[in-house]
């Protein structure tokens, strides 16, 4: 059977962390932390862990023309992903992330988005080829709006499956969720999208109703250690995976990722979730976003324990 093909829009960062034992308080300075960098960007780990988990992947983005977008191809090629509607800029840098991760896996974030910001609908449109064979394209909210909108707009009109995770939350119109298959938003994502408070299993299932009134097909409410909500036409809780947590920086696209494989083979939807929570509870075992992507070996062997 042949790879199932997921097309991802999205961003692509440098991550620079520091993991300490606290994390700095406004004013603080923290001494004593740990420094390493990683590639990041909600976007192309999202590519990393489709790739991973099995996945034909292709990858629509923007890199500076400097050491950390060439670092980026470089790494993008290694993992056998599709590079061919990458756009280098060269009047705009590198994306880059600020990270600062505490001894209990908690992180704060603050990101340069560079090249990023010009992703456009008219390198969307260069890629049309591949949205329209792609079983599910994915795509979330650290490139412009329009973007994003041209993208869902391309991949609805080609029949395939869109996923949306609407992360950094924000407000969204109603025209672009009547147009998403399947939106993954975090408790806060959730509460920002819906203004209702998201603190409980009762509490998301309302704001996931209230979000599929829009015209959302199925809402999946991730909750970090206390698993996730699917709403759909029926409610249901999968619950986290139990792992020794280290950094969670990257297991909502670790999730997001596995989940657009799993949509992409046609599985069910709570099995779909299952085998992305796994990758998620995965990410958390391991420092750094990509660097701590499943692979589809790993994903297959935590679901049977």
């Amino acid at each position: 059977m042949s790879a199932p093909r997921v097309v991802v829009v999205g961003s692509s960062n440098t991550d620079m962390v520091i993991k300490s034992k606290n994390l700095p308080r406004v004013g603080e300075t923290v001494i004593g932390g740990e420094f390493f960098m990683a590639a990041g960007g909600k976007g192309a780990n999202q590519a990393v862990a489709a790739s991973r988990a099995g996945a034909h992947t292709t990858f629509v983005a923007r890199l500076g023309d400097d050491m950390f977008g060439r670092k980026a191809l470089e790494n993008f090629q290694k993992e056998a992903i599709n590079t061919d509607f990458l756009v280098i800029d060269r009047e705009a840098p590198s994306g880059i992330a600020l990270i600062f991760i505490d001894a209990q896996g908690e992180n704060i974030i603050s990101v340069a988005p560079g090249a990023n910001a010009r992703l456009s609908p008219e390198d969307v449109e260069r890629a049309e080829e591949a949205i329209s064979r792609a079983d599910v394209t994915l795509m979330e909210l650290e490139i412009a709006l329009e973007t994003v909108e041209r993208a869902v707009e391309m991949a609805s009109a080609a029949a395939g499956k869109v996923i949306l995770n609407p992360a950094p939350g924000r407000k969204l119109p109603s025209s672009l969720l009547a147009r998403i298959d399947f939106l993954t938003p975090n408790e806060t994502e959730a509460a920002l999208l819906t203004e209702l408070t998201v603190d409980s299993n009762k509490a998301a299932e309302r704001a996931g109703e209230k979000l599929r009134g829009l015209g959302v097909g199925a809402v999946i409410i991730t909750r970090g250690r206390k698993g996730a909500l699917i709403v759909a036409d029926s409610v249901t809780h999968i619950p986290a995976k139990k792992v020794k947590a280290v950094d969670t920086v990257g297991a909502g696209d670790a999730f997001n990722g596995a989940l657009a494989v799993a949509i992409a083979e046609g599985r069910e939807l709570k099995e779909a979730v299952e085998f992305a929570a796994a990758a998620g509870a995965l990410a958390c075992t391991r420092y750094g976003a990509q660097p701590s992507m499943p692979s589809r070996k790993e994903i297959d062997e935590i679901m049977r324990t």
